[in-house]
């Protein structure tokens, strides 16, 4: 199905501000921070969000993964394509992710939690690392009822595509259920992200319960190890998981699940289940490691590259070549901006 409609594609997560900027030891030191390092935020870290912002020259991205991933889509997609939906809070944070959202060309709906701040992510650079402190705050409290409200649930009825993060199996599994069976309902696509090993390690039943409505799943080596270990596979096989996750029982017939996962540089396994199961390995794109800048987001980039090749109605092997050239592009910027150099005509991106 080619995207003719406005906002054909639906994303649903947790948006965060990430604030980067160049650090050194003595900024790690100050907020006990490691310098290669992912972690929750503490009282200890919370004056680290104005600091960056007023003594350092912070760049702003609207991040959390599915919101990178739908800028990404919309970056490759006609305008008023995708739309993202997820919980800020009431205050300037939130106003500084609706400006760059904007920026994006990417439309919001947000819940805005009175009692919670947005979310926000401070990342340090010190060379090639990144020291990343996340406060989840109103990324957490999504609801149910801001999903079913009329407004917003006539954009979800237009929708032909809704992908979901796997953070959000950790926020409101009501409102991602309720997205999976308006798909199987309306034969729509359904595409979640398995998102980190945490998600099929420790949100397992949350996981499963959304498995029977994956059109598409999306993951990586280290996620689809983890997915084996917590549900019994004997095997380390990466293309074994995909064949097994591909074959898992599904309530829409009408098409087979295709699974994708990414492995860094070696080949991207896509594996589709049905009557008549197949197998593919697919190349990344070649990077000259003076090119290299950040890989943190490149999953996320992929994703978006993708996405944007399935909602325009280009082949399995196009759509993965998209996402791979996206992923690419996010490698060699701070962060997936989406804008270090500009876009190929149109007529190569679907040769």
């Amino acid at each position: 199905m080619v995207a003719n409609k406005d906002y054909t594609l639906l994303c649903l997560e947790n948006p965060l501000l990430d604030i980067q900027a160049q650090g050194d030891e003595k900024l790690l030191e100050k907020y006990s921070l490691k310098p290669n390092d992912a972690i929750l935020a503490e009282e200890k870290h919370m004056g680290l969000y104005e600091d960056l912002l007023n003594n350092h020259e912070a760049k702003l991205i609207a991040g959390g993964a599915a919101q990178n991933t739908a800028r990404g889509a919309q970056y490759l997609l006609p305008p008023s394509s995708v739309l993202y939906i997820g919980c800020v809070g009431r205050d300037k944070y939130a106003d500084i992710l609706q400006s760059a959202v904007a920026q994006a060309g990417l439309r919001v709906e947000y819940r805005v939690d009175d009692a919670q701040p947005t979310g926000r992510c401070g990342v340090i650079i010190t060379g090639h690392d990144r020291s990343m402190c996340t406060d989840l705050a109103a990324a957490n409290h999504y609801k149910l009822e801001h999903l079913k409200e009329p407004r917003i649930w006539e954009l979800v009825e237009k929708a032909e595509y809704y992908y979901v993060g796997g953070y959000h199996l950790t926020v409101c599994v009501p409102a991602v259920l309720a997205l999976a069976e308006e798909a199987v309902a309306k034969n729509k696509t359904f595409i979640l992200s398995l998102s980190a090993p945490f998600i099929p390690q420790f949100f397992k039943d949350q996981l499963d319960q959304t498995a029977p409505y994956w059109d598409y799943v999306i993951g990586n080596e280290t996620e689809a190890l983890a997915y084996a270990e917590s549900h019994g596979l004997e095997t380390k096989d990466i293309a074994s998981i995909a064949r097994h996750l591909a074959s898992l029982p599904k309530k829409n017939t009408a098409r087979p699940r295709t699974v994708i996962i990414t492995q860094g540089t070696d080949p991207t396994i896509v594996a589709i289940g049905g009557e008549k199961p197949s197998e593919k390995q697919h190349a990344v794109h070649a990077i000259d490691s003076k090119e290299i800048c950040d890989t943190n987001g490149a999953g996320d980039a992929f994703a978006g590259g993708f996405l944007a090749g399935i909602v325009a109605g280009e082949t399995l092997d196009k759509a993965v070549d998209k996402g791979h050239w996206l992923a690419k592009l996010s490698i060699m910027e701070l962060g997936p901006s989406y804008v270090h150099i500009s876009l190929p005509p149109r007529s190569v991106m679907k040769q």
